[in-house]
């Protein structure tokens, strides 16, 4: 329908709205009032006039179909609006158990003393190292046989990696540099150097 030149400049006029009917199967009034379909469409709506609105609103229940345990799982998420939470001071958990876990993969063949599990063949070299070069070549990466020249190579792979200048001045990165550092000392002034 075109609207009439002088409703135009009518600010009174509105345009008319389309008509929408209750939902309801035995009703033909016009349904302005929503209401949610379920618990799981929850941005889905009937339209209902406002005498069938207040009949759905009556008997809807959300935690219908539920049990106890769900209930009050739903009740507890809705506290935090369903987001996941974490305790203050922490990002996304507790720092400290996120440093353990990358210690622990840095140190994952190690006993409870630091001394190496054996993953390789007994190796004439391997009964002239004391537990620390064990410790030293695990840090490293390196498997028995070694020599110098692979030391050193493995060494400036991992310095380049973790150096806190490559990493954004990352403090795990710092602190993983220091052990490996630490691991070459041992290593250069063992006797497989």
């Amino acid at each position: 329908m075109r609207r009439q030149r002088a409703d135009l400049y009518n600010p009174a006029y509105r345009e008319p709205r389309p008509e929408r009917l209750c939902d309801h199967p035995s009703c033909r009034a016009e349904g302005d009032h929503k209401a949610p379909r379920s618990r799981v469409q929850l941005g889905e709506y009937y339209w209902f006039c406002l005498d069938h609105v207040r009949e759905y609103n009556s008997a809807w229940n959300f935690f219908a179909g539920m049990s106890d345990d769900e209930v009050e799982e739903s009740i507890e998420n809705a506290t935090v609006w369903d987001r996941p939470t974490w305790p203050f001071g922490s990002l996304h958990g507790d720092p400290t158990r996120a440093a353990e876990k990358k210690f622990q993969k840095l140190f994952s063949d190690v006993d409870e003393d630091g001394a190496p599990k054996p993953s390789w063949e007994p190796h004439e070299q391997s009964s002239r190292l004391s537990k620390e070069e064990h410790k030293a070549l695990r840090v490293l990466d390196l498997d028995l046989p070694v020599t110098l020249e692979r030391i050193k190579t493995r060494y400036k792979e991992l310095a380049k990696k973790h150096h806190p200048d490559a990493n954004g001045g990352d403090k795990d990165a710092e602190e993983r540099l220091k052990i490996i550092n630490g691991a070459y000392t041992t290593l250069r002034k063992s006797d497989l150097a």
